[in-house]
């Protein structure tokens, strides 16, 4: 009886190997390929959550709620300013407090600075100098650097005045409104030692290359300067941030569009063409005659 052998030849095997292993690398292949789609999915998913985290710390830290009414620092007056007399004093406060709701919006901001309340040396009195300067602002930490030192010393000289309006124009672009939180630290160290504040201040703007900092941060290098270890609780709790959210609206309304801006005698310095010591020194030439 004859049988029928139905076993595929070598050629058939072969050919049957090849496909499925044909198969098996295209489905490996593929299986990489979504494998490869996840992972970058992921990434993608997770670089979103980060910018999404971020936008929306900077949008809370930067409405965070500052009450419109709050104390005045020692030094401080209606303009929102901190008055150094000397290198290790500051003037007597004008006023007590300050309101933001009870500044009066003007019809028309103007085009160039109009300051109010500046003040004036009298002959034989030191000539003022009044800074609206930001902590947060390179070109404040570049003016610092070049000229902290000169100040320093017409204040020790008796020949200057010095009006600080610190001001917290660059929260928007700070994730923790330093700005703010500095000119806030700044104003308890003049509330709190008044004879740590112009050590401070070059030790603030002198830290501008390492970035911002914390409330905690700002308040050992307020003590390290100086400063009574109660300068933490000020700069913990904010004390003062409706006065410095009170002196940033005097001076945008004011027209002060950008940091320093700084004022000799009421006139406004332009940095770009005038000489800031020679200004100054012109000033108090003219002051003593």
């Amino acid at each position: 009886m004859a049988t029928n052998n139905s076993r595929p030849s070598k050629a058939e095997r072969t050919a049957s190997a090849r496909e499925k292993a044909a198969q098996m690398r295209a489905a490996q292949e593929a299986a990489a390929k979504r494998k490869s789609l996840f992972v970058k999915l992921g990434v993608l998913g997770a670089v979103i959550l980060v910018i999404a985290l971020v936008v929306t710390l900077i949008v809370q830290n930067n409405d965070t709620k500052v009450a419109d009414a709050g104390a005045v620092p020692a030094g401080g007056n209606a303009a929102g300013g901190i008055l150094v007399t000397s290198p290790t004093t500051v003037a007597d406060k004008t006023v007590e407090n300050v309101d933001i709701t009870k500044l009066q919006t003007p019809s028309e901001v103007p085009a160039k600075p109009e300051m109010r309340d500046l003040t004036v040396g009298k002959k034989g009195e030191p000539v003022n100098i009044t800074m609206v300067v930001d902590a947060n602002c390179v070109h404040c930490a570049d003016f610092e650097a070049t000229y902290g030192k000169q100040i320093n010393d017409w204040l020790a000289a008796g020949d200057v005045t010095v009006e600080y309006r610190n001001v917290g124009y660059l929260d928007g672009g700070s994730a923790t409104n330093f700005s703010s939180r500095a000119a806030n630290a700044l104003a308890c160290v003049a509330n709190d030692t008044p004879k740590a504040y112009m050590p401070f201040v070059t030790a603030l703007w002198g830290h501008y290359q390492q970035g911002e900092m914390k409330n905690a941060q700002l308040a050992e290098m307020a003590i390290v300067n100086g400063a009574s270890k109660d300068v933490t609780s000020c700069i913990d709790k904010g004390e003062f941030r409706s006065f410095v959210q009170y002196t940033t609206q005097v001076a945008k309304y004011d027209g002060v569009a950008g940091t320093p801006t700084i004022v000799v005698q009421g006139k406004v310095v332009d940095l770009a063409s005038q000489d800031f010591p020679t200004t100054v020194e012109a000033a108090i030439k003219a002051n003593k005659k």
